[in-house]
């Protein structure tokens, strides 16, 4: 039996390592890709990245409701996975023809696509691990640490790839999703062994209704989740969109600049592995609520100490605090939706509250933050960074409620 339970343990690692493999992998050089392979301009550039941000903000309320539904059955994880095999094919065979047919369309088309795996798609993957390892008495964070190795991994390995053949990258993609699946099949949770069916007998009793859904808007802390949501997980990524460039222009040459903060960059992805490892303990003892706001007030000392202490070790190190920033976020997320709101809704209140949120937050704030890096420069464009993360996690945590202030919704349904 402990065999057994190792060997689903490196199962879930191994299912995150290779889905964020091929996450890191695609965001990392599509932009390269579309530029210097595609020859796109920023312009139908973007539209690839547009689609895939709408694309994004139609599928997560289908996929949260319709994976709350499945319970721990694979079937959407399954269709996932499959998109997630034609990635080479399609950028291979399909995607530039599209691309001549017509630069919008083809754009259109390429960024619904990539949204099926990535964008929409990873809230499926997130929702569906965590709840199986839940079942399973493993620690999340214990299993989501695989995901930042595979990102450090992607970034080691990709730029040489790249640098041979650009469409490398993208048939690795199809080959992790080739193990990805073989790893799905083999996957047994807990209540599908013989013997152990409370929980799949309890979901056929309670199955998710639409009043239960609809409750979940009715739960002043879901609306703080998502306004807390946009402080954190928004700005982190608003922030670092730009921050690159922000890096480079302190050297001389920036072509020096961008290899050094590839490879600090690889040293934060492998330190935030670590502190997933410590992070869930850290978490049982403050509480979700207060990991989201840790977590909050890290980016806010990130953004505002890149605006004024900007020598390059400084920097440097704003950049390694996001080692601790991401673990805290991410495992307190999972055990703050379990711990607040009906487990059977895990994947409804995840791809709506965080997913959803985060998108429609950086649709708005990129376009923001790209006009005031324009007008006022990047030091005081920070500055104004920093005071809309405190605001926006200041009013989310008034509005959310504490897990030990809610009921137990493992036995009490939401009214």
């Amino acid at each position: 039996m402990r065999n057994l339970n190792q060997l689903k343990f490196w199962n879930f690692g191994g299912m995150y390592y290779f889905y964020f493999m091929i996450w890191a992998l695609i965001f990392a050089f599509l932009p390269f890709w579309l530029h210097k392979t595609a020859h796109l301009d920023t312009s139908v550039s973007g539209i690839v990245f547009s689609a895939m941000a709408i694309t994004a903000l139609i599928l997560e309320p289908i996929y949260g409701i319709i994976q709350d539904k499945l319970g721990l059955k694979k079937y959407l994880f399954g269709f996932v996975v499959l998109c997630l095999l034609f990635i080479g094919p399609f950028v291979q065979f399909a995607f530039i023809p599209l691309l001549q047919i017509n630069a919008i369309f083809g754009a259109v088309v390429g960024g619904a696509f990539l949204s099926l795996c990535l964008n929409g798609g990873v809230g499926v993957v997130e929702a569906y691990i965590e709840r199986s390892t839940r079942e399973n008495n493993y620690e999340y964070g214990h299993v989501r640490l695989f995901g930042s190795l595979a990102g450090g991994t992607a970034a080691f390995i990709g730029g040489i790839m790249f640098v041979r053949n650009p469409y490398s990258i993208f048939w690795a993609c199809t080959v992790s999703a080739i193990i990805l699946a073989v790893l799905l099949w083999a996957l047994r949770v807990k209540n599908e062994d013989t013997g152990s069916q409370e929980v799949s007998k309890e979901h056929e009793e309670n199955p998710v209704t639409k009043e239960n859904i609809i409750n979940v808007f009715k739960n002043r802390s879901f609306w703080g989740f998502c306004i807390m949501m946009i402080g954190i997980a928004t700005m982190f990524d608003v922030f670092d969109q730009q921050f690159p460039n922000y890096f480079a222009s302190f050297f001389d040459d920036t072509s020096r600049g961008e290899l050094v903060f590839s490879r600090i960059t690889s040293l934060q992805i492998f330190l935030e592995a670590g502190f997933m490892v410590l992070t869930p303990w850290f978490i049982n003892k403050i509480g979700a609520k207060n990991g989201l706001i840790l977590a909050g007030i890290i980016l806010f000392v990130r953004i505002l100490g890149s605006a004024f202490l900007t020598e390059i070790w400084m920097l440097s190190f704003w950049r390694i605090l996001a080692s601790i920033e991401m673990p805290l976020m991410l495992i307190s997320i999972m055990k703050y939706i379990t711990g607040v709101f009906d487990v059977r809704l895990s994947a409804t209140v995840y791809m709506l509250g965080f997913n959803f949120a985060k998108q429609i937050g950086i649709t708005i704030f990129s376009y923001v933050m790209g006009i005031l890096y324009s007008a006022i420069g990047f030091q005081n464009s920070y500055i104004v960074l920093s005071l809309i993360v405190i605001v926006f996690v200041a009013i989310g945590a008034l509005i959310m409620k504490s897990e030990k202030q809610q009921p137990d919704f493992n036995r009490n349904l939401v009214a």
